[in-house]
């Protein structure tokens, strides 16, 4: 690892009351801090976000393909630094939540999939964001048929081995099949 070794990693867990067992336990890989980052435009809060440039052209032509189908998929967080992801938790632990429940919904610093450059959440008009309804809409339902054809895949589904709630609106860049050019 170049940017997050693996001392940040186990102090900051430390720092935040989490087990250093508890992502080895649940076989949880380390996401290094992706540094090729090109812009996706803007979010749902109207804030730029980032992705690699290889998930950024996947996103691009999936969000486009999915217009043309009548999906809307809008773009509600991308790229995620190991500082932010800390921050997220350390607000959390502020507003008195519990740490059981917040990693139930938030993966530890240095084990967000964000962190890659390749994963994104996503929301849909009339859906409330980050939510398990997300998995009724229409724009759910094209994912689930075409998202695997622009490299994406649902990360976290029911049951999954690292103790992660079901997210159906978490979908991340892994390959593609199809030709997508980055220029």
């Amino acid at each position: 690892m170049s940017t997050l070794t693996q001392e940040l990693i186990t102090r900051t867990l430390e720092e935040l009351g989490i087990s250093t067992s508890y992502c080895a336990d649940r076989g949880m890989p380390i996401y290094e801090e992706a540094a090729d980052l090109v812009s996706v435009g803007l979010n749902v809060a109207g804030r730029e976000q980032w992705l690699r440039p290889a998930a950024a052209a996947g996103w691009h032509h999936m969000r486009a393909e999915a217009e043309s189908d009548g999906a809307t998929l809008l773009l509600v967080s991308a790229f995620r630094s190991f500082e932010q992801q800390r921050q997220i938790l350390e607000r959390k632990l502020a507003a008195g939540q519990g740490l059981e429940h917040i990693l139930a919904v938030n993966a530890p610093p240095g084990y967000s999939q964000h962190h890659s450059g390749n994963a994104v959440d996503l929301a849909t008009p009339g859906c409330a964001l980050l939510s398990e309804d997300f998995e009724h809409t229409g724009a759910f339902l094209w994912l689930r048929d075409h998202a695997a054809s622009h490299g994406f895949s649902l990360t976290y589904p029911r049951g999954n081995a690292y103790g992660i709630a079901y997210e159906p609106w978490h979908w991340a860049f892994v390959s593609t099949g199809k030709a997508v050019t980055t220029a």
